[in-house]
């Protein structure tokens, strides 16, 4: 993901849906479609009262954790 920064900072600012982790409810999975049947994932972690990313992966299915939200 290195040089991607601004697609980054889209999937966290708009993302098409979010889930909590099955292994960790205080990690936030955040998705953005890139084209059909490829997101774009970013994993954040809430700690408190704040959060901080702690990486960006492209993935070509969505984990299963507890749906959130969805666009």
């Amino acid at each position: 993901m290195a040089g991607r920064e601004k697609d980054v900072k889209h999937v966290l600012e708009d993302p098409d849906e979010i889930r909590r982790s099955k292994s960790d409810a205080s990690v936030f999975l955040f998705y953005k479609t890139e084209r059909e049947k490829r997101w774009i994932c970013a994993v954040m972690k809430q700690a408190s009262g704040s959060g901080f990313l702690i990486t960006t992966y492209p993935t070509d299915a969505i984990k299963e954790g507890v749906l959130i939200w969805r666009k």
